[in-house]
């Protein structure tokens, strides 16, 4: 069930249009779809039963995203909401496409190479991701670092990129 679970967000992902807008629209996205669905995976289970109704609660969505992170990711909305508004960003982070397209910005806008491997991949991402764009350096928590590296694991071995 998991796996189905697993594989039907990275369609969703993959897939399906988005009606994402917003400040900085995602030109290019550095971050595969792989790496999109084990960061998730990694950080929420890819629990997407679990929104949020308030930024006060600190995160939201699949991608557990902040407002901070939404802002710093372009302020990207679903269906042409005010840019600025509470409502826009906790649609947002509860919409997986535009969550996934704040993820891709963000990445795009910080990418560094975290764990000084000479190249920018998905481990850099995601210690982007869960460890912020300046904090990515640091160690990362053991249960995310492990369900993060279980996933990609997985996936590599079944074939997906």
């Amino acid at each position: 069930m998991r796996v189905f679970l697993l594989y039907s967000i990275y369609l969703l992902l993959v897939l399906s249009p988005s009606l994402v807008q917003g400040q900085g629209h995602v030109l290019d996205k550095p971050v595969t779809e792989l790496c999109l669905t084990c960061i998730c995976e990694a950080i929420s289970g890819c629990n997407a039963t679990a929104i949020c109704t308030s930024p006060e609660k600190g995160t939201c969505g699949i991608f557990r995203i902040t407002w901070g992170y939404w802002v710093d990711a372009g302020k990207l909305t679903v269906n042409g909401e005010h840019p600025d508004s509470e409502k826009a960003f906790i649609n947002c982070a509860n919409d997986p496409h535009c969550a996934a397209d704040l993820v891709q910005n963000y990445m795009k806008k910080f990418n560094q190479d975290c764990n000084d491997d000479g190249e920018m991949d998905c481990h850099d991402y995601a210690r982007i991701h869960k460890l912020g764009a300046y904090g990515c350096q640091a160690d990362m928590p053991y249960k995310f670092q492990s369900v993060f590296e279980e996933c990609i694991e997985k996936y590599e071995d079944e074939g997906f990129q």
